[in-house]
Protein backbone atom coordinates (compact mmCIF):
# COMPACT_ATOMS: atom_id res chain seq x y z
CA UNK A 1 0.00 0.00 0.00
CA UNK A 2 2.75 2.64 0.99
CA UNK A 3 4.75 1.59 -1.94
CA UNK A 4 2.07 1.88 -4.53
CA UNK A 5 1.00 5.38 -2.61
CA UNK A 6 4.76 6.76 -2.63
CA UNK A 7 5.05 5.93 -6.51
CA UNK A 8 1.87 8.05 -6.84
CA UNK A 9 3.20 11.00 -4.87
CA UNK A 10 6.49 10.98 -6.71
CA UNK A 11 4.92 11.12 -10.35
CA UNK A 12 2.98 14.13 -9.33
CA UNK A 13 -0.41 12.50 -8.39
CA UNK A 14 -3.58 14.35 -9.01
CA UNK A 15 -4.24 13.99 -5.34
CA UNK A 16 -1.89 16.91 -4.83
CA UNK A 17 -5.33 18.98 -5.74
CA UNK A 18 -6.68 18.25 -2.16
CA UNK A 19 -4.50 20.27 -0.61
CA UNK A 20 -4.80 23.27 -2.79
CA UNK A 21 -8.34 22.93 -1.21
CA UNK A 22 -7.18 24.24 2.22
CA UNK A 23 -5.30 26.81 3.72
CA UNK A 24 -3.22 25.67 6.63
CA UNK A 25 -2.30 29.54 7.28
CA UNK A 26 -5.55 30.70 8.45
CA UNK A 27 -4.48 30.57 12.33
CA UNK A 28 -4.95 33.93 12.30
CA UNK A 29 -9.04 33.53 11.64
CA UNK A 30 -11.37 32.22 14.52
CA UNK A 31 -10.79 28.29 14.80
CA UNK A 32 -13.50 26.59 13.21
CA UNK A 33 -16.38 24.87 15.72
CA UNK A 34 -15.64 21.86 17.14
CA UNK A 35 -18.51 22.19 20.26
CA UNK A 36 -16.83 21.66 23.79
CA UNK A 37 -13.40 20.63 22.53
CA UNK A 38 -9.98 20.88 24.89
CA UNK A 39 -6.47 19.51 23.18
CA UNK A 40 -5.24 17.06 26.35
CA UNK A 41 -2.26 14.92 25.42
CA UNK A 42 -0.69 15.49 21.43
CA UNK A 43 1.29 12.18 21.74
CA UNK A 44 2.85 11.98 17.83
CA UNK A 45 5.41 8.66 16.88
CA UNK A 46 6.83 7.31 14.28
CA UNK A 47 8.38 3.99 15.12
CA UNK A 48 7.69 2.59 11.49
CA UNK A 49 7.72 5.64 9.13
CA UNK A 50 9.11 4.79 5.85
CA UNK A 51 10.69 7.42 3.52
CA UNK A 52 9.43 6.85 0.37
CA UNK A 53 11.37 6.63 -3.15
CA UNK A 54 13.59 9.72 -4.56
CA UNK A 55 13.05 11.13 -1.45
CA UNK A 56 15.14 13.92 0.49
CA UNK A 57 15.92 12.75 3.95
CA UNK A 58 14.55 13.89 7.34
CA UNK A 59 14.46 11.92 10.87
CA UNK A 60 12.21 10.76 12.68
CA UNK A 61 12.57 13.21 15.22
CA UNK A 62 12.25 16.42 13.14
CA UNK A 63 8.83 14.76 11.82
CA UNK A 64 7.71 14.05 15.20
CA UNK A 65 8.53 17.07 16.35
CA UNK A 66 7.21 19.57 13.60
CA UNK A 67 4.07 17.59 13.56
CA UNK A 68 3.44 17.58 17.67
CA UNK A 69 3.97 21.31 17.19
CA UNK A 70 1.87 22.24 14.63
CA UNK A 71 -0.88 20.38 16.20
CA UNK A 72 -0.29 22.29 19.45
CA UNK A 73 -0.55 25.51 17.59
CA UNK A 74 -3.88 24.69 15.84
CA UNK A 75 -5.43 22.97 18.81
CA UNK A 76 -4.35 24.78 21.49
CA UNK A 77 -6.98 27.84 20.56
CA UNK A 78 -9.56 25.44 21.65
CA UNK A 79 -10.66 25.99 25.05
CA UNK A 80 -13.90 23.54 25.46
CA UNK A 81 -14.32 21.80 29.20
CA UNK A 82 -13.62 18.70 27.54
CA UNK A 83 -10.19 16.93 27.16
CA UNK A 84 -9.55 14.82 23.95
CA UNK A 85 -6.07 13.01 23.24
CA UNK A 86 -4.43 12.57 20.19
CA UNK A 87 -2.44 9.60 19.52
CA UNK A 88 -0.87 10.14 16.00
CA UNK A 89 1.18 7.74 14.03
CA UNK A 90 3.52 9.00 11.12
CA UNK A 91 3.64 6.11 8.57
CA UNK A 92 5.96 7.61 5.71
CA UNK A 93 6.69 10.15 3.51
CA UNK A 94 8.06 11.36 0.45
CA UNK A 95 9.93 15.07 0.12
CA UNK A 96 10.11 16.13 -3.52
CA UNK A 97 14.12 15.97 -4.52
CA UNK A 98 15.79 18.74 -6.57
CA UNK A 99 16.78 17.77 -9.97
CA UNK A 100 14.08 15.33 -11.18
CA UNK A 101 13.03 16.81 -14.44
CA UNK A 102 9.98 18.18 -14.38
CA UNK A 103 7.42 15.62 -16.56
CA UNK A 104 7.77 13.84 -13.33
CA UNK A 105 6.57 16.89 -11.06
CA UNK A 106 6.93 15.48 -8.11
CA UNK A 107 5.54 16.03 -5.00
CA UNK A 108 6.05 16.03 -1.06
CA UNK A 109 3.42 13.96 0.48
CA UNK A 110 3.19 12.43 4.31
CA UNK A 111 0.58 9.65 5.47
CA UNK A 112 -0.48 9.63 9.09
CA UNK A 113 -3.37 7.92 11.19
CA UNK A 114 -4.74 9.48 14.11
CA UNK A 115 -6.53 7.99 16.86
CA UNK A 116 -8.59 10.53 19.48
CA UNK A 117 -9.52 9.40 23.17
CA UNK A 118 -12.14 11.31 24.77
CA UNK A 119 -10.95 11.56 28.70
CA UNK A 120 -14.63 12.24 30.59
CA UNK A 121 -15.57 8.79 28.87
CA UNK A 122 -12.58 6.90 29.02
CA UNK A 123 -12.38 5.47 25.63
CA UNK A 124 -11.48 6.19 21.76
CA UNK A 125 -13.84 8.08 19.72
CA UNK A 126 -12.44 6.06 17.02
CA UNK A 127 -12.04 2.71 17.15
CA UNK A 128 -9.64 2.14 13.72
CA UNK A 129 -7.14 4.55 13.46
CA UNK A 130 -8.09 7.29 10.93
CA UNK A 131 -5.76 7.66 8.03
CA UNK A 132 -4.78 10.73 6.48
CA UNK A 133 -2.87 11.49 3.31
CA UNK A 134 -1.18 14.91 3.21
CA UNK A 135 -0.05 16.79 0.17
CA UNK A 136 1.79 19.50 -0.22
CA UNK A 137 -0.35 22.65 -0.58
CA UNK A 138 -0.44 24.36 -4.34
CA UNK A 139 1.06 27.10 -5.19
CA UNK A 140 2.95 28.73 -7.88
CA UNK A 141 5.89 27.82 -7.11
CA UNK A 142 4.85 24.13 -6.39
CA UNK A 143 3.09 23.57 -9.61
CA UNK A 144 6.37 22.25 -10.89
CA UNK A 145 7.28 20.11 -7.60
CA UNK A 146 8.55 21.58 -4.76
CA UNK A 147 11.53 20.02 -4.69
CA UNK A 148 13.01 22.38 -7.27
CA UNK A 149 11.75 25.67 -5.26
CA UNK A 150 12.00 24.35 -1.46
CA UNK A 151 14.41 23.12 0.54
CA UNK A 152 13.77 19.98 2.61
CA UNK A 153 13.49 21.73 5.88
CA UNK A 154 10.36 24.02 4.43
CA UNK A 155 8.91 21.01 2.44
CA UNK A 156 8.67 19.25 6.50
CA UNK A 157 7.03 22.36 7.71
CA UNK A 158 4.66 22.98 4.73
CA UNK A 159 3.38 19.00 5.67
CA UNK A 160 3.18 19.52 8.96
CA UNK A 161 1.10 22.80 8.65
CA UNK A 162 -1.19 20.90 6.31
CA UNK A 163 -1.26 17.78 8.70
CA UNK A 164 -2.71 19.85 11.37
CA UNK A 165 -5.57 21.57 8.92
CA UNK A 166 -6.13 17.89 7.49
CA UNK A 167 -6.56 16.65 10.77
CA UNK A 168 -9.00 19.72 11.96
CA UNK A 169 -10.95 18.88 9.10
CA UNK A 170 -11.37 15.36 9.55
CA UNK A 171 -12.65 16.39 13.08
CA UNK A 172 -15.11 18.86 11.69
CA UNK A 173 -16.84 16.48 9.99
CA UNK A 174 -16.97 13.72 12.82
CA UNK A 175 -18.56 16.57 14.95
CA UNK A 176 -20.47 17.52 12.40
CA UNK A 177 -21.55 13.82 11.49
CA UNK A 178 -21.30 11.89 14.85
CA UNK A 179 -21.59 15.02 17.53
CA UNK A 180 -17.79 13.89 18.89
CA UNK A 181 -17.39 16.81 21.02
CA UNK A 182 -20.61 18.16 21.91
CA UNK A 183 -21.43 19.52 25.55
CA UNK A 184 -22.73 17.01 27.77
CA UNK A 185 -23.61 16.91 30.95
CA UNK A 186 -21.48 14.26 32.61
CA UNK A 187 -23.14 11.45 34.67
Amino acid sequence: MLRRFFVFAVLGGVLGLIAGCTNPDDLDQPAVDLGDFRLGHNIVIAPKMEKGPLSREKSKEEWTEAVQARIAERFGRYDGERLYHFGVSLEGYVLAQPGIPVVASPKSALILRITVWDNAANKKLNEKAHQIIVFEQLSGEQVIGSGLTQSADQQLENLSKNAAKMIELWLVRQQAEEGWFAAEADG
